[in-house]
């Protein structure tokens, strides 16, 4: 029983060596980008508000007919969201076989 739960112990503050760390580090970098568009776009809305009222440089842009920070929080973000679930995809994939290769051997 001891022995089973040192297996499956899991911490995302410490994490064992190997693929939990490349693991943890792709985790790490996708929230960051995540929260930066997300979160940093509302702040860059807010800081450069040039009425109380919101109206701003970015809210009188038009991109594709829609307001910029309409078009961008509608459609981009979105859309981010995907690329963003891609990219996480494709370094897991790669984390992941990079330490199955090492734990096989098989690279040699």
């Amino acid at each position: 029983m001891q022995h089973h739960e040192e297996m499956y112990e899991v911490n995302p503050f410490k994490p064992k060596e190997g693929s939990m760390v490349d693991e943890l580090a792709v985790i790490v970098a996708i929230l960051v980008g995540w929260g930066l568009l997300n979160f940093g776009f509302q702040a860059l809305l807010s800081l450069l508000a040039e009425s109380a009222t919101g109206d701003g440089m970015l809210t009188r842009l038009t991109f594709l007919s829609f307001p910029f920070h309409f078009w961008f929080t509608g459609q981009f973000l979105p859309l981010w969201f995907v690329v963003l679930c891609v990219i996480f995809n494709l370094y897991t994939d790669r984390v992941t076989e990079r330490h199955s290769h090492r734990r096989d051997r098989t690279y040699e």
